[in-house]
């Protein structure tokens, strides 16, 4: 029944475990996606697409998007409404680092509800907690949704209370680039601003979507390193993800913001995007 369905399937088959020798376990060798599905369908699949080929060229891992296109449709069909979490391993082989001359990846996909968010999140803002976390500096890393989120497990435990609902997340400058689970937007005098992702973060596909969006609307967003000073004088603040779309952010530390105008226009962006 719709919306009702929590499945797992290994290699196109219902599982639930791994063998010991998959590389996933033992070296975190792999890639994620986590989709939202709406009515049976993944809108934003060609996007996550994109980010797992990019990503199979990083880690020279193969890539079976047949049949992961095929395996995934049928589960959203079933699922109607909720979530799809892809995990592509390089697949089992002997231990050691060396990547094995022949493997087969292992594809599991498994459908979960809809995560429930609190509505003022999105109506009234959040709060970001400042996260003392620092993203290492790795370019051929730098942007793939790999499955090493250590970085992003200890950011996260730095705040367990309700009053933060993400995080803030520097890099060994401190520098702004990312929330815990989101990518961030300033708006300043010039416009959009959102920090670039050459050296570390993740490449969101909403981040992306939202770009995009943004220039065909008139409204183009700068992909560029961010100073924290210049987060401290933004005019509006946002962070952005494929489950909740946008948030906007009211309040760093001592730092306060309203909820603008511009945020309100990249809310509506998000929420076509599943339309």
């Amino acid at each position: 029944m719709p919306g009702a369905v929590s499945s797992t399937l290994i290699n196109g088959q219902a599982a639930d475990s791994l063998p010991l020798s998959d590389r996933a376990l033992a070296y975190g060798d792999g890639l994620f996606e986590t989709m939202r599905v709406v009515a049976g369908g993944v809108p934003l699949w060609s996007r996550h697409l994109r980010r797992l080929r990019r990503g199979c060229q990083a880690l020279r891992l193969d890539l079976p998007a047949v049949e992961l296109g095929a395996e995934i449709e049928a589960m959203a069909l079933r699922l109607g409404d909720g979530v799809i979490k892809l995990v592509l391993s390089r697949g089992s082989g002997p231990r050691g680092y060396a990547i094995p001359s022949e493997t087969q990846p292992t594809r599991i996909l498994y459908a979960l509800p809809a995560p429930t968010y609190p509505l003022a999140h999105a109506e009234e803002g959040v709060q970001l907690f400042p996260c003392q976390t620092r993203l290492a500096q790795q370019p051929l890393l730098a942007g793939i949704k790999h499955l090493n989120r250590l970085e992003q497990v200890l950011a996260r435990s730095e705040w367990q209370c309700d009053q933060y609902a993400e995080g803030l997340v520097c890099d060994q400058l401190g520098q702004p680039v990312e929330c815990t689970m989101s990518n961030l937007f300033l708006r300043l005098a010039e416009g959009w601003v959102t920090p670039e992702l050459t050296q570390c973060g993740v490449q969101g596909v909403m981040r992306d979507l939202l770009i995009e969006a943004a220039a065909q609307a008139g409204d183009p967003v700068q992909v560029r390193p961010v100073g924290f000073p210049e987060l401290l004088t933004a005019h509006e603040v946002m962070c952005c993800n494929t489950l909740f779309g946008v948030w906007p952010v009211v309040q760093l530390e001592d730092r306060r913001w309203a909820v603008g105008p511009h945020t309100r226009r990249m809310q509506s962006l998000a929420k076509q995007a599943y339309l």
